[in-house]
């Protein structure tokens, strides 16, 4: 089973591509939380693990990190796609 590792900066607004934002500036959200992303995770269809001592490595202050299980046949860029569209549902 594939585990991959997804932080909130991977989703945030606030942060440039060279920062760790991985999704375009559209999809971004202004400080997304490991709880929205997790909701998000669970909408997308896969198991979701939030482990909130996590530090992004382009960061310094631990904001956390959610595992997600069960990605075997999904890359890890379709999957941060698909969460991020979710996250932006979620805040509507």
């Amino acid at each position: 089973m594939v585990e991959n590792v997804v932080y909130p900066a991977y989703f945030d607004a606030g942060r440039s591509r060279s920062e760790g934002r991985r999704v375009p500036a559209g999809l971004a959200v202004e400080e997304p939380t490991v709880d929205e992303i997790a909701k998000a995770v669970q909408q997308v269809g896969y198991d979701a693990v939030i482990e909130r001592e996590k530090t992004y490595s382009r960061e310094f202050d631990p904001r956390g990190a959610v595992v997600v299980r069960g990605t075997d046949d999904t890359t890890k860029n379709d999957l941060v796609q698909a969460v991020a569209a979710y996250i932006g549902i979620l805040r509507e």
